[in-house]
């Protein structure tokens, strides 16, 4: 690992900073807007939708909904950038979704799950992904289930284990491969770091790995391209970034794994204007931010002439410490390079710019 050096480093500025009366779980840009989400638990155990607005260096709360129970996850990705209805998943296992402009009732709901939804994602909505628009979660219960909000209350694909298979917590699920109407995967990482790459397409397990350690976070660096890289984190301060470019047969796809510090690292999140700058935000209320570079050649044959991955490296260009407590969600704007919120055990909700993306 090397650090970027000298003047053009970026630089990670705290912006805004927003105590909230409630403990945050995740927060959200809104597409094409100046605003931003915050998903939570009150003290009295209900959930809590925040909508706050930018205004220069101060954020105005325009509403906030209360909901009946804690609100775990959010996403944008399965609705159009008119609409940008939100997709939630609650402590009760409840995939609800929300028109923020009328919040009272959700226009889609459905119990999800047995247990409590850990993560979200969308795709095939805000002009990114072909195919449908679809929503994945990935729950306590064990169960990885993907919707489409156009039909009833089954999901259109529901991965669990296998009978005899003990159930593992799911923490983290993303979607990817999304570059044409047929493609689809989604992966899956569990509390005892199994990762997981569902094939939609033809409803089947197309490659599993294990990493040792509990899987917070997973997320391709993009989702409606052919599989390119994915980055997991774990439990225990590491993260791995996999080529999925090549996968071989027997040893599947190649990889790097950095140990970026000695806490949970809780989130992965790439910058959406450059497919190999990501951050991540760590136990210690830390953020890092990292930049991949290939290696010269992507592949090579092994010694029985299959075609085997080879993985490249990280370099970390910035890091920096915010919260006392373990920064858990993290989100880039999708409009504005290198402008970011992030979430905090510390109740409170930053925004901040990073700087000089332009140069690395």
């Amino acid at each position: 690992m090397s650090a970027a050096v000298g003047a053009d480093r970026p630089q990670v500025v705290s912006h805004v900073q927003q105590a909230l009366s409630y403990t945050v779980f995740d927060c959200k840009w809104v597409p094409r807007s100046a605003r931003l989400l915050c998903l939570g638990s009150a003290a009295r155990g209900t959930g809590i939708i925040q909508l706050y607005e930018l205004h220069g260096a101060r954020l105005e709360l325009l509403r906030e909904i209360e909901k009946p129970k804690p609100i775990k996850c959010g996403t944008f990705g399965a609705t159009s950038l008119q609409q940008r209805y939100l997709a939630t998943g609650d402590f009760d296992g409840n995939l609800n979704i929300w028109n923020l402009e009328a919040p009272e009732m959700p226009v889609y709901s459905v119990k999800g799950h047995k247990e409590i939804i850990n993560s979200i994602d969308g795709v095939g909505g805000l002009g990114i992904g072909e195919g449908a628009p679809e929503i994945v979660t990935g729950s306590r219960d064990g169960t990885v289930k993907v919707w489409d909000p156009r039909q009833n209350d089954t999901p259109v694909a529901n991965m669990e284990p296998v009978q005899g298979e003990s159930k593992r917590d799911c923490w983290t699920v993303a979607f990817g491969n999304a570059y044409n109407q047929e493609e689809r995967v989604v992966c899956a990482g569990y509390d005892n770091g199994d990762i997981k790459l569902f094939d939609l397409k033809t409803m089947s397990l197309r490659w599993e790995t294990n990493i040792k350690n509990g899987v917070c976070s997973v997320e391709f660096d993009r989702k409606d391209i052919n599989m390119n890289k994915l980055v997991a984190t774990s439990l225990e301060g590491k993260f791995h970034v996999f080529d999925m470019r090549t996968q071989h047969p027997t040893k599947g796809f190649a990889s790097v794994s950095e140990k970026a510090q000695k806490s949970t690292i809780w989130q992965v999140r790439h910058l959406p204007q450059n497919r190999d700058v990501f951050m991540t935000s760590g136990g210690s209320g830390s953020l890092h931010l990292w930049k991949y570079e290939y290696p010269a050649q992507r592949s090579k044959k092994d010694s029985e002439g299959s075609e085997m991955g080879v993985a490249g490296a990280v370099s970390l260009l910035q890091n920096v410490t915010l919260s006392t407590q373990p920064i858990s969600s993290l989100d880039w704007s999708p409009d504005k390079k290198g402008l970011c919120v992030c979430g905090a055990f510390d109740q409170t909700v930053r925004v901040l710019i990073v700087t000089r993306l332009n140069k690395i």
